[in-house]
């Protein structure tokens, strides 16, 4: 068990090990379903997250990694069709995790919520075209996102 998790409760530790998941998929929903570009971008980097992390993340993207493409398909199968209500629903969800971060040690639940934020800015970007990255590589006010 990771030391820092020793005051939470089985089902806080699971949100906390599904965040990564959740946001995922939150990222990869557009047009009420899953960017397949996304997917396979959030796959891989559940992959090489735990090479990635900082050191005192490690064990926690170690036991992501185990079950995140199962935990993937579950989740968007759950939260499907990406309509509105739904898409609030899975919002909520990734909102419970903010108490359970509260719970942890200040710097542990900081350098954790800025992973959490870089891998859902990651998983976003997977979808950008081929004009996006090839022909405008520069941001343009309006067109990039």
């Amino acid at each position: 068990m990771i030391s820092q998790f020793e005051n939470l409760t089985n089902e806080e530790i699971a949100l906390l090990f599904k965040a990564p998941v959740l946001l995922s998929v939150l990222a990869a929903c557009s047009n009420h379903e899953i960017n397949k570009d996304q997917k396979a971008d959030a796959i891989k980097l559940a992959h090489l997250k735990p090479f990635t992390a900082d050191p005192s993340l490690v064990s926690f993207y170690v036991e992501v990694e185990k079950n995140f493409e199962q935990q993937f398909e579950s989740i968007s199968k759950q939260y499907s069709p990406f309509d509105e209500a739904n898409y609030e629903q899975l919002k909520q969800q990734i909102k419970s995790i903010y108490p359970i971060l509260k719970k942890l040690n200040r710097d542990y639940a900081s350098k954790l919520l800025r992973s959490f934020e870089k891998y859902e800015r990651h998983v976003k970007r997977a979808a950008h075209n081929v004009v996006e990255d090839f022909i405008f590589p520069v941001p343009i006010p309006g067109l990039n996102a």
